[in-house]
């Protein structure tokens, strides 16, 4: 590959961490032509990206990006590796571990996730179970809606009644 074909990759990959700035690290090494095949319909049908690239054009990539979390992804960047970029930041961990019942891979490297560092596949489980953006802003919606719904449903069970719903309030107290 030549020096211009390297800085065109390394351009594009930093474009992508710039677009999806959660990514996977995975090794999918030692998956037939099939069990590739399988792996990446399943990577489209949940609108994940997997990039297979060299290693050390993806380091470069992230190298221009000035985190310190970032760092210490660079060991995990040894032999075969795979990308997964997504939007959704436990959409990659949940379809690993999909996958990987079946056909025994990717196996998890590392992740970089709403601007944290994960190493190891033992950190499978909290990366599943991390939450969305709108996961988190329904939790807060609910959570803000609770006490106006006491309060609607104790006066309803009052009867609407002016004595009922004193009697309400000074229960509450």
């Amino acid at each position: 590959m030549r020096r211009e074909e390297k800085a065109q990759v390394i351009d594009a990959l930093a474009a992508q961490l710039q677009e999806t700035p959660s990514f996977y690290i995975t090794d999918i090494a030692g998956l037939n032509a099939e069990q590739t095949s399988k792996l990446r319909r399943a990577c489209f049908e949940k609108q994940i990206k997997l990039l297979v690239v060299k290693n050390t054009l993806f380091r470069k990539a992230l190298e221009r990006n000035e985190n310190e979390e970032i760092k210490s992804l660079y060991p995990l960047l040894a032999g075969p590796s795979a990308i997964m970029f997504c939007n959704t930041p436990n959409a990659p961990a949940k379809l690993i571990k999909e996958i990987s019942q079946d056909l025994g891979k990717p196996e998890l490297k590392g992740a970089y996730v709403q601007e944290c560092a994960y190493i190891g596949a033992e950190t499978l489980p909290v990366l599943i179970d991390i939450k969305s953006r709108e996961e988190l802003i329904g939790d807060i919606v609910a959570l803000l809606q609770s006490p106006a719904r006491n309060v609607i449903s104790a006066l309803q069970s009052a009867g609407g009644k002016l004595a009922g719903i004193v009697k309400t309030l000074s229960e509450r107290e």
